[in-house]
């Protein structure tokens, strides 16, 4: 069991209302992504796609996970997060997400807050 915000173990949390603010701004933006759409790291926060990775590995949110692809299509999570974006009608290219077909729409999370 984890004890921590966001699912970030609590000695490695960053703290600082900027820290949190990008990490909810990050989690908000996965939620978002439609059914039989995909995402890549890098659009859902262009500054640092690693965190957007790190905080889909450490959180205990339920999110749809599987919508976040990398930037060329394929697919990081193997057999299992293709079956799942099948399943919701994702077009594929081979073994990789057609992106130009399945990418969401809509803009990456501001990189923070204004004032």
């Amino acid at each position: 069991m984890r004890d921590s915000l966001f699912g970030v173990p609590p000695n490695r949390q960053a703290t600082g209302s900027y820290s949190d603010f990008r990490i909810a701004a990050i989690i908000e933006s996965i939620r978002r992504i439609p059914k039989g759409s995909v995402q890549s790291y890098g659009s859902i926060y262009p500054p640092a796609p690693r965190l957007v990775g790190r905080i889909l590995a450490t959180t205990d949110q339920e999110l749809p996970w599987h919508r976040v692809v990398r930037a060329d299509g394929t697919i990081p999570k193997g057999r299992r997060q293709r079956e799942l974006l099948l399943r919701e009608g994702v077009a594929m290219r081979g073994d990789r997400v057609d992106i130009d077909r399945s990418a969401a729409t809509g803009r990456a999370p501001r990189s923070r807050p204004r004032p």
